[in-house]
């Protein structure tokens, strides 16, 4: 536990929120990982040695036998310390989850095209992420300052906008690099009637709002995909430095032992 706040604190003081300060985030892994297998060397080794070296000596034992007790009394102090440990920093452990979690159901929601297909009932309970989404929508309906509406339907330029119907629209077409050509001249003879742009323009308001949200749902995957991929060398590493801590405390049990029988 001391090596372990050793190592956050020398992590922190390396870090900075500033991109172009600290560390970067390849260096700060390598060190975690290295940072990690010296504790497990150093924790398990002492451990180890001692439960080797201050174990009980039994004369009338076999030197195999001897051999065979003092690396399982490594290995047990090995066990019993990561047992210890981890029971200790279970909450903590528990509560990381829970908020990456959390953190992940968010960026999942708030990229989530599909939530703008909600009904308008649900429309007042609607999360950040949906809202965020809806920006886009919502801004293919702004007005250009135009004084009257649409050339080609003669509609009023503004009034409510059909934001569900388009959000369904976009919804549908989730995935898809482009809107198909009937959706893409759909959406923007409604744009076109409420903002007073004529309808080519219209279309390229719309299908550039459709690309902006495609783009920020691909930034989003990319994060949460780099964040796995983090999570699972984590994973990776975590358990080969447990492998080295009891292979370590194993080996310096025998070590104890020896010495142990020679003083």
């Amino acid at each position: 536990m001391i090596l372990l706040l050793l190592g956050v604190g020398l992590g922190l003081s390396s870090v900075s929120p500033w991109s172009s300060e600290g560390v970067t985030g390849k260096t700060l892994g390598i060190s975690t990982i290295a940072w990690l297998t010296i504790t497990q060397l150093a924790a398990s080794g002492m451990g180890g040695y001692l439960a080797g070296r201050l174990r009980h000596r039994w004369a009338s034992v076999h030197a195999d036998e001897v051999y065979f007790r003092d690396t399982a009394h490594g290995f047990l102090a090995w066990s019993v310390a990561t047992l210890v440990t981890a029971s200790m920093l279970t909450a903590a452990v528990g509560s990381i989850v829970s908020g990456g979690a959390k953190a992940g159901g968010a960026i999942i929601g708030g990229t989530s095209v599909g939530a703008m297909a909600a009904a308008p009932t649900a429309a007042s309970s609607a999360s950040a992420a949906g809202t965020s989404d809806n920006y886009f929508v919502d801004s293919l309906f702004r007005s250009t300052g135009s004084p009257q509406g649409s050339a080609a339907t003669g509609a009023p330029a503004g009034g409510p906008a059909p934001t569900d119907e388009v959000a369904r629209i976009f919804a549908h077409a989730a995935g898809s690099d482009a809107l198909g050509a009937d959706d893409t001249r759909y959406v923007g003879q409604l744009v076109s009637e409420r903002t007073g742009l004529n309808q080519q323009d219209a279309e390229k308001r719309v299908t550039d709002a459709y690309a902006r949200m495609q783009a920020k749902a691909a930034e989003a995957k990319a994060t949460a995909d780099k964040a796995r991929k983090a999570a699972a060398a984590a994973s990776l590493w975590g358990f080969i430095a447990l492998l080295v801590g009891a292979f370590i405390a194993s080996v310096l049990g025998v070590v104890g032992g020896r010495h142990r029988d020679r003083f």
